[in-house]
């Protein structure tokens, strides 16, 4: 079973990565010409592209939502374990 100390260093990993909603660019499946990257929050608060060398498109994928994935798998588990005490 995961601890509090292991989920508090989860989520302080993911609170100190740029600040999100992170989403994958992949050329010719989200836009047509450049590279792959992750952009990382939207508008005036873009953040700076994260760029992968050797990463598959399934990569890019999972690490970009992540940064949404992991928050609400953490709110999960708290509640979770709130429920067993």
């Amino acid at each position: 079973m995961i601890t509090d100390e292991e989920l508090n260093e989860i989520e302080l990993r993911c609170n100190e990565a740029q600040d999100g909603p992170w989403k994958a660019y992949i050329e010719n499946r989200d836009h047509e010409s450049g590279s792959d990257f992750i952009m990382t929050e939207e508008g005036d608060n873009r953040g700076e592209a994260i760029e992968m060398t050797g990463a598959t498109v399934a990569d890019y994928d999972f690490i970009a939502n992540a940064k949404q994935d992991i928050p609400r798998l953490i709110k999960e588990i708290r509640m979770l374990k709130a429920k067993e005490s």
